[in-house]
C-alpha cells in the first residue's frame, strides 16, 4: 500500500465519535481515542467478515471517532457562506457517506499493518497525537491526528501523513467539484451522492 492510500484510508475514519465521560480532554484521553480507533480497525480486519460487511463496520467506526460535521464544514470552505441551511445539511449528510465509503473501501490494504502512538502534546485548544505507521513492505512513517472535544465529545478533526493534510485535501477536492459545476452547490451534492 502506498503512503497516500494509507492517508486516504485513515482520513476517512474521519467522521462522529462515541460519547465519552464528561471530563475535559487531556493527553491521556486524546491518546486513548486514537488507540481505540486503531484497535477497532484491526478488529474488523481480523474478523473474517465479507468485504461488504467490513465496509459497513468501517462506516460505523468513522461515525464513532471523527468529527465529520467539522470536516464537512471545512471542506465546503467559502462556498458555505452562500449555501442555504438546507444545502449545508444536505452536503454534510452526503459528505459523511462519501468520505466513509471513499476511504473505507481501502481498509483492506491496512491488513498486516499497525499504528502505534509515539507522543501526545497540547496545541492551542486541541491535542496532537503522533503515531508511527508500520505497513508491510514500507519504511515506518509518521501519522499525526488532531483531537478536540469542541463538539462535546473527544473526536479527531484532522490528520497529517508526512505533510499531507486531510482538511486541505478535502477542501481542494470539494472546491474543484463545485467549480466543475460552475458554482452550483446542488449539483456538487448530487455528485457526492453518486460517489458514495
Amino acid at each position: 500500500m502506498h503512503r497516500r492510500t494509507f492517508l486516504a484510508t485513515l482520513s476517512a475514519l474521519g467522521t462522529t465519535a462515541v460519547a465519552g465521560p464528561a471530563l475535559a480532554l487531556n493527553e491521556s484521553s486524546a491518546s486513548d481515542l486514537i488507540n481505540r480507533l486503531v484497535v477497532d480497525i484491526n478488529g474488523v480486519i481480523a474478523s473474517g467478515k465479507s468485504e461488504g460487511a467490513m465496509y459497513r463496520e468501517f462506516e460505523r467506526i468513522f461515525q464513532r471517532y471523527s468529527d465529520t460535521s467539522y470536516i464537512a464544514a471545512y471542506a465546503m470552505g467559502v462556498d458555505a457562506r452562500r449555501a442555504s441551511n438546507g444545502q449545508k445539511r444536505a452536503f454534510s449528510d452526503a459528505f459523511q457517506g462519501y468520505i466513509a465509503r471513499k476511504y473505507g473501501s481501502r481498509f483492506r490494504e491496512f491488513i498486516g499493518g499497525r499504528l502505534e502512538v509515539s507522543s501526545v502534546k497540547k496545541v492551542k485548544k486541541w491535542y496532537e497525537v503522533s503515531c508511527i505507521a508500520y505497513l508491510r513492505g514500507q519504511s515506518p512513517f509518521e501519522v499525526t491526528f488532531h483531537v478536540s472535544d469542541r463538539s462535546g465529545q473527544d473526536l479527531f478533526f484532522n490528520m497529517f501523513i508526512e505533510g499531507v493534510n486531510l482538511l486541505l485535501t478535502e477542501r481542494t477536492e470539494i472546491g474543484a467539484m463545485i467549480d466543475g459545476h460552475g458554482g452550483d452547490i446542488d449539483k456538487m451534492i448530487a455528485d457526492l451522492k453518486k460517489l458514495s
